[in-house]
C-alpha cells in the first residue's frame, strides 16, 4: 500500500470523509516518517496546532477501527485493516486489480500474539512482515501486463528478491495470467554441459508447469540449431496453444554467467524473444522477470543483452523508517534510537534485520547483548556468517578481495569478477568500480576470522595465510 492507496482507504473507507489539507498533510508526511516538528518547518502551521490535529486524526480513525492507531502504527493499522476486509486496488492505467493478502484475515489490535516464523525463507504472501520499497511494487505490477515485457529484478543474496517475485507472479495469476518459474539452482551441472541440452531441460520445465506434454521431438531440428528450435518451440507450440498471457520467471541467472558458453548464447535469445514481440503478436503473450544477485561478468553486444532492456528493479536495504514499521509490525514498541543501534551493526539488510527483531520478539535477549554477540560464534547470525566464511576460505581470490575491502574505511577497487561475486553474497555493496563492506557486522566478523587464520602455522614453520594460499 502506498501512501495515495493509504489516504484513498482512510477517506473512502474508513471515515467516509474527505480530510481536511491540514490532515491530509498530516497523514501523508507521518506515513514517510516524518516528526512534527518537520512538518511544522516545512508547512508554516505551528507545532502545537499540528500535534492536535495529528492527536485529533489518530483519535477519529482509532474510533473508526476499534483499534488504537497513532502515528507510529500507521503502516501496521491499515495494512492490517486492507488484508482483513480483502480490499482490491484497481490501477485504472493498466487495468491490473492485484489482491495484497499479506496479513492475518482478522484485525488484532497489535501484534503481540502474531504467530512468527523463522525468517529463512521467502515472506509468505499472507505475512504482514512483507516490506513494500516504494516505488518497485507498484512499477512492477503496472509492467508485468505489458506485452513482450521484460523485468530485471537485481539485489544481493537474501534481500527480498524471491519475496517480491512470489508477488509478482501472484498478481500475475490473478490477471488470469499462465505463470512459470524456472529456478536455475535446480538444474544440474551436466544440464549446463552443451546449449542443446540447456535448451531442452529449458524447455522440458517449461512445458511441464504450464502444464503440457513435452513434443521437443517434433520441433526440434539439428540442422536449424538448438537456439532455434528453442524458438519455434516455444512460437508453434507453447505460446500458440495459450488464450493468455505467459509470465515466465527465470531465478537465479547469475547461476547461467557462470557458465559463459551457455550464457553467450541464450541471453542474446532472450533479448532476441523481447525484440520479436515489438512486431509478432505470438510472442506479445510472452512477459519475462529475470532475477538475478549479482551484474553481469561476460563479455555481450549492447544490441545482445537483455540487461539493458524493459524495467531494471534493484532492490535497495530498508530505510531506517522500514526497519522501524517491521518493528512495529514484530510488536516492539521501539525508540528511534533502538533502530538506528541495529542499524549501525547491519545497516538495512533485509535478512539480517528479520532475523534480529524475530530473536528480540521472542525476547530471547537483549537489544544489547544481541549487538555485543552479533560478530562471534555465540551469536545470532554465527550460522549465516559462518556459511559465508566456508565459501571465502575455498576461495582465495574472494577471500583476498574481501580483505582489501576490509582494509580501508572507505570504498576500495577490487578485481571486476570478485567484485560481482562478493556483491551477490551481500558482503560489499558496489557503487560504481569501487566496493564497500556492506555492514559492520561483517567488517568485525571476517576481519577477525582473516587474522585467525593468518596466525595458522603450516607444518614447513611459515605462516599461512588465507588470502595467499595456492
Amino acid at each position: 500500500m502506498n501512501i495515495d492507496k493509504a489516504l484513498e482507504t482512510v477517506e473512502q473507507v474508513i471515515l467516509s470523509r474527505e480530510l481536511s489539507p491540514i490532515e491530509q498533510l498530516i497523514l501523508r508526511q507521518s506515513w514517510v516518517g516524518r516528526t512534527y516538528t518537520q512538518m511544522s518547518e516545512d508547512s508554516g502551521y505551528g507545532s502545537t496546532y499540528i500535534k492536535e490535529m495529528g492527536s485529533q486524526l489518530w483519535n477519529d480513525l482509532s474510533k473508526a477501527l476499534g483499534a488504537k492507531v497513532t502515528k507510529k502504527n500507521l503502516h501496521l493499522v491499515l495494512s492490517r485493516y486492507q488484508n482483513s476486509k480483502g480490499i482490491i486496488y484497481h490501477n485504472k492505467n493498466t487495468n491490473l486489480y492485484l489482491e495484497e493478502w499479506v496479513g492475518e484475515s482478522n484485525f488484532p489490535e497489535s501484534a503481540t500474539g502474531m504467530e512468527i516464523e523463522y525468517p529463512s525463507s521467502p515472506v509468505p504472501l499472507n505475512s504482514p512482515l512483507y516490506i513494500n520499497r516504494p516505488p518497485i511494487e507498484e512499477l512492477a505490477y503496472k509492467e508485468i501486463t505489458k506485452p513482450g515485457c521484460v523485468i530485471r529484478i537485481k539485489a544481493p543474496s537474501k534481500m527480498g528478491k524471491s519475496s517480491l517475485l512470489n508477488r509478482i507472479m501472484a498478481g500475475a495469476t490473478t490477471q488470469g495470467y499462465k505463470v512459470v518459474s524456472i529456478d536455475f539452482q535446480e538444474a544440474d551441472e551436466s544440464v549446463f554441459s552443451t546449449l542443446d541440452r540447456f535448451l531442452r531441460w529449458f524447455c522440458v520445465n517449461v512445458s511441464r508447469q504450464l502444464p503440457v506434454a513435452p513434443r521437443l521431438d517434433d520441433y526440434w531440428d539439428e540442422d536449424m540449431g538448438s537456439k532455434v528450435s528453442c524458438k519455434i518451440y516455444f512460437e508453434g507450440y507453447l505460446l500458440d496453444c495459450l488464450d493468455s498471457p505467459l509470465v515466465l520467471a527465470l531465478n537465479e541467472v547469475n547461476r547461467v554467467f557462470e557458465h559463459p558458453k551457455i550464457a553467450q548464447d541464450f541471453l542474446p535469445m532472450l533479448r532476441f524473444w523481447h525484440e520479436l514481440a515489438q512486431q509478432a503478436e505470438t510472442w506479445q503473450k510472452l512477459r519475462l522477470v529475470l532475477v538475478h544477485s549479482t551484474e553481469i561478468y561476460i563479455q555481450l553486444k549492447l544490441t545482445q543483452s537483455p540487461f539493458n532492456v524493459g524495467l531494471s528493479l534493484r532492490l535497495p536495504q530498508f530505510t531506517s523508517f522500514q526497519v522501524q514499521d517491521l518493528a512495529d509490525r514484530y510488536g516492539l514498541d521501539w525508540t528511534e534510537d533502538e533502530t538506528e543501534q541495529l542499524m549501525a551493526m547491519v545497516g538495512g539488510h533485509p535478512y539480517l534485520v528479520s532475523l534480529a527483531l524475530y530473536h528480540l520478539r521472542r525476547e530471547e535477549l537483549t537489544l544489547e547483548e544481541l549487538l555485543q554477540t552479533a560478530p562471534t560464534q555465540a551469536g545470532i547470525y554465527s550460522h549465516h556468517l559462518r556459511g559465508h566464511w566456508a565459501i571465502l576460505r575455498d576461495d582465495a581470490e574472494l577471500a583476498d578481495a574481501l580483505q582489501q575491502a576490509i582494509a580501508v574505511d572507505g570504498r576500495v577497487e577490487l578485481d571486476a569478477i570478485a567484485a560481482y561475486k562478493l556483491e551477490s553474497m551481500g558482503l560489499v555493496q558496489l557503487e560504481g568500480n569501487l566496493a564497500r563492506v556492506s555492514c559492520e557486522l561483517y567488517r568485525l566478523y571476517f576481519r577477525q576470522e582473516i587474522e585467525k587464520e593468518n596466525k595458522i602455522d603450516t607444518p614447513n614453520g611459515y605462516p599461512y595465510s588465507c588470502c595467499n594460499r595456492a
